[in-house]
C-alpha cells in the first residue's frame, strides 16, 4: 500500500492498538468515533497488506534469554536467500538488509541463537563476515514497550482504552508447556480469539482466558504492534552504531530513548557501545538528526550509519519471501 492510501483513522487505529492490542472492535469504534464494523474492516485491510499486525512479545529478561544484535555480510548473490532463511527461524526478529544490499542486521534470542552464531552462520559459505553484539540493556523499544511517539490519540482516548486490570507480580509466574503454546500463538497473532486459543490448547474458554490474562498481567507477554512506518509518514529507516565514553553510556542511552526519531536504543558489547534504530520522514531529516540532535549528546560519537534498504521481518512476522 502507498502512503497516500492511509488516512487519520488508520493512524488512530494504529495508536489505539498500541495502547490496547486486544481491545474489542466495539471499544475501538467507540473511542475512535466510528462503528465497530468500520474498525474491523480497517484492521483486516491493514493487516492483509502487511501494514499493521498485533503480536505478543515475550519478556526476554523475565525468561532469562540472551539477546543479540547480529550483522552478517554475504556475497551479493546470496543476500536474499540468507535473509529469507533467517526470517523463517523462531529465534530471529527485526531483519533488515542495508548497505549495498549485502549487509543483513537482525536480532536473535536464546540458546538457539548462540548455536546459530557458533555453528550455522560460521559454516555458511555465502557469509563473508559476522559481527555479534550482546544486548546489555534496552533503553527503548523491543520487548520493553511499544513505539508510540507519534500517536494521534488524545489523552482522554488513551485513558478510555487503557486496560485497568491490576498487574500481577511477574516473578510469581513461571510459564508451563500450555502457557508456551499460548505464547507462541499470541506471537503469531496477538488478537487471536479465546475460542481459537482454547481449541489450540484443548482447554475450556474460561481456563484459556484465565491463562492469557495471567500472561498479560504478569508481563510475561506484552502486546506490540508491527507497523509499516510509511503509515506514520516515516518511511526512511536507519541504524546507528555509537561509541559512548564509559561515564556517558547510561545518560546517552536515556537521552536517545526520548528522541522522537528513535524506535530502539540499547547498550551493547562490541566496537560500539550503543545500537540505535531510527525512523524519519526523508534523508534530509536523517541528516538533520545526525548533524544537530546527536552532537548534543556529550561523550558520544557516531561509529557507523546504515540506511535500511529492505525490511524482511518485524517482531515476529516475515514480510518477504
Amino acid at each position: 500500500m502507498e502512503t497516500d492510501n492511509y488516512d487519520e483513522l488508520d493512524r488512530a487505529l494504529a495508536h489505539a492498538l498500541q495502547v490496547n492490542g486486544r481491545a474489542p472492535f466495539r471499544l475501538l469504534g467507540t473511542v475512535l468515533g466510528v462503528s465497530d464494523q468500520t474498525v474491523a474492516r480497517r484492521y483486516a485491510r491493514l493487516r492483509r497488506h502487511g501494514v499493521l499486525h498485533v503480536v505478543g512479545v515475550s519478556d526476554l529478561d523475565l525468561l532469562s534469554l540472551s539477546q543479540w544484535i547480529i550483522r552478517v555480510k554475504s556475497v551479493p548473490s546470496a543476500a536474499k536467500s540468507v535473509s529469507a532463511a533467517l526470517a523463517k527461524r523462531d529465534d530471529t526478529s527485526w531483519i533488515n538488509v542495508c548497505g549495498a544490499g549485502t549487509d543483513i542486521v537482525f536480532a536473535a534470542v536464546g540458546e538457539s541463537a548462540e548455536v546459530l552464531l557458533g555453528d550455522t552462520l560460521a559454516h555458511t559459505k555465502a557469509i563473508i563476515s559476522i559481527q555479534a553484539d550482546r544486548i546489555l540493556h534496552t533503553f527503548y523499544g523491543g520487548h520493553t514497550g511499544s513505539y508510540t511517539k507519534h500517536g494521534t490519540l488524545s489523552p482522554e482516548q488513551v485513558t478510555a482504552l487503557t486496560d485497568r486490570s491490576s498487574p500481577l507480580a511477574a516473578r510469581s509466574h513461571t510459564p508451563d508447556a500450555v502457557d508456551r503454546q499460548l505464547m507462541k500463538a499470541l506471537r503469531e497473532d496477538g488478537r487471536a480469539s479465546i475460542d481459537a486459543l482454547a481449541e489450540l490448547v484443548s482447554l475450556s474458554d474460561t481456563s484459556t482466558r484465565r491463562r492469557v490474562d495471567t500472561l498479560l498481567r504478569t508481563g510475561t507477554v506484552r502486546l506490540d504492534v508491527d507497523i509499516d512506518l510509511h503509515l506514520l509518514r516515516m518511511p526512511v529507516r536507519a541504524m546507528l552504531w555509537l561509541r559512548a565514553e564509559s561515564g556517558a553510556l547510561r545518560t546517552a542511552g536515556e537521552a536517545l530513548a526520548r528522541h522522537p526519531e528513535v524506535t530502539y536504543a540499547a547498550a551493547v558489547t562490541g566496537p560500539a557501545s550503543l545500537f540505535v534504530s531510527l525512523a524519519v520522514h526523508d534523508t534530509a531529516s536523517l541528516y538533520d538528526y545526525l548533524s544537530t540532535r546527536l552532537p548534543e549528546l556529550d561523550g558520544v560519537a557516531v561509529a557507523e550509519t546504515a540506511i535500511v534498504l529492505r525490511h524482511v521481518k518485524a517482531a515476529s512476522v516475515q514480510l518477504e519471501g
